[in-house]
C-alpha cells in the first residue's frame, strides 16, 4: 500500500513539472551588454560654447596651458567646429573607470597651477556640456591615416535602448565603413547625459572629400537600404565638421 502511494506521489510531482508554463525566451542585445561594461573604460565628451568674438582668445589660452591638464588624464582629441555650429569647442577624455575619473577630478581641483590658468578661460565660455559614454563593443578607437578634418554626427534614437535599435544601427555604420566613404574613429553610446544618444566620429581628408563621399553613399544601394532600416528608430540627428586643435592627439 505504501509503495503504491509513493509511486502515485512521484507521478503527481512529475506531472506538475511537465505542465509548468514555459518561460519566454529572453533576447539579449550585444550592443548594450558585454564588452562595453566589462572593460570599464569610459569617455567624457565635453562641448564648450564660447562667447562670440572670444574663440581665438580662448583657444590661444587653452593651447598655451593645456599641458598642465594633460598631466592628469589622457586626451583623445580636441577640436573646434568649422561647420554645423559656431564658437564651439569639442573634446574627448579617456578614463579607466569611474573611480579613475573621480580621482582625476580631485587631483585637478587641487592643482593650483591649472586652476589659476582655468580661471582665465572660464569667463570666455558661455555654456559647458558634458556626457559620459562607452565605445560600443563592436568598435575600437580608430587612428586617422594622416591629418584631416572630422565629422561628429549625433543620433538621438527613440526610447528603447540598443535592444531596440542597436542591430540596425550597426548595419548602417558597417555599410558606410565597407564602402570606405570615410574613416571611422569611434562610436560612443551615452551612459550619462541625454540617453539613447550615439555619437559617431568620422575622419575625412578634407571637407570636399567628405562631400564627395556623401554623394557616392547616396547612390550606394546597400548603404541606402541599411539607412532606411535604421531610420525608423531615429528621433533626430545633427552634425559638426571639426578642425583639430594644434595640441590634439587626433589630427
Amino acid at each position: 500500500m505504501l509503495g503504491s502511494f509513493t509511486a502515485f506521489a512521484r507521478r503527481g510531482a512529475l506531472s506538475k513539472i511537465l505542465h509548468q508554463p514555459t518561460l519566454p525566451q529572453v533576447l539579449c542585445s550585444p550592443f548594450g551588454t558585454g564588452p562595453r561594461q566589462d572593460t570599464g573604460t569610459i569617455f567624457e565628451l565635453r562641448t564648450y560654447d564660447i562667447k562670440p568674438a572670444k574663440t581665438k582668445e580662448c583657444m590661444e589660452l587653452i593651447n598655451r596651458d593645456i599641458h598642465l591638464r594633460l598631466v592628469h588624464s589622457e586626451l583623445i582629441g580636441f577640436w573646434t567646429a568649422e561647420l554645423g555650429s559656431m564658437n564651439t569647442a569639442f573634446h574627448i577624455w579617456k578614463y579607466d573607470n569611474f573611480a579613475h575619473r573621480a580621482a582625476v577630478r580631485k587631483a585637478i581641483a587641487s592643482d593650483k597651477k591649472w586652476q589659476e590658468k582655468l580661471s582665465a578661460i572660464l569667463p570666455l565660455l558661455k555654456k559647458m556640456d558634458m556626457e559620459i559614454a562607452y565605445l560600443v563593443p563592436w568598435c575600437e578607437l580608430g587612428t586617422p591615416p594622416k591629418e584631416g578634418v572630422y565629422e561628429l554626427i549625433t543620433y538621438q534614437q527613440k526610447p528603447g535602448g540598443p535592444a531596440l535599435w542597436g542591430q540596425s544601427f550597426k548595419v548602417a555604420i558597417d555599410a558606410h565603413v565597407r564602402a570606405s566613404y570615410a574613416k571611422l574613429i569611434g562610436v560612443f553610446h551615452t551612459e550619462y547625459g541625454l540617453l539613447n544618444t550615439v555619437h559617431v566620429l568620422w575622419w575625412h581628408e578634407s571637407p570636399d572629400s567628405r562631400a564627395a563621399g556623401r554623394h557616392r553613399a547616396h547612390e550606394d544601394a546597400q548603404v541606402v537600404a541599411a539607412v532606411r532600416e535604421s531610420v525608423q528608430f531615429l528621433a533626430s540627428q545633427r552634425n559638426m565638421l571639426l578642425i583639430p586643435a594644434p595640441f590634439s592627439p587626433l589630427k
